[in-house]
């Protein structure tokens, strides 16, 4: 995979505001919240592997939601007391990108979690792009044996 210098990266505004400044896009207006083609969503800014489309699901919420990153590691989680709430918010543990918040309301057969992550700090790669693009690796997701 090709990683990209976090100064090679020209992110749109709302980018920005979400990667940089913690914020959120409006719910039913961004580019994945209904998105159903199989891939992976990757970390806008370095190409970091996150979520996969096997673990996407429809919360209802207007934001794409998944029950676990591709790699625990991957995220890190920090307490959020911002806007009166306490919540738990996730950024991408290699750049400290703010991608959304992790939540106990998720599909319980798939251990509980939502994922509610802004559209704008991922990019998709689909499925039949993974190895062009790098991400061969990633194919194993989409095995006849995967769950």
């Amino acid at each position: 995979m090709v990683e990209k210098k976090e100064s090679q990266v020209q992110l749109t505004p709302m980018q920005e505001y979400v990667t940089q400044h913690g914020g959120t896009e409006k719910p039913f207006e961004n580019e994945y919240w209904n998105h159903k083609e199989p891939g992976i969503y990757v970390d806008v800014i370095s190409g970091e592997p996150l979520f996969s489309s096997t673990d996407k699901f429809d919360s209802g919420t207007g934001w794409p939601s998944f029950s676990r990153p591709i790699a625990k590691a991957i995220v890190a989680e920090h307490q959020d007391n911002r806007h009166g709430m306490v919540r738990t918010e996730v950024k991408a543990a290699g750049t400290d990108s703010h991608l959304g918040h992790v939540f106990t309301d998720g599909p319980k057969d798939k251990g509980g979690l939502r994922y509610c992550i802004n559209s704008a700090a991922l990019r998709f790669i689909p499925k039949a792009d993974l190895e062009k693009e790098g991400y061969g690796e990633y194919l194993v997701l989409f095995s006849a044996d995967q769950k």
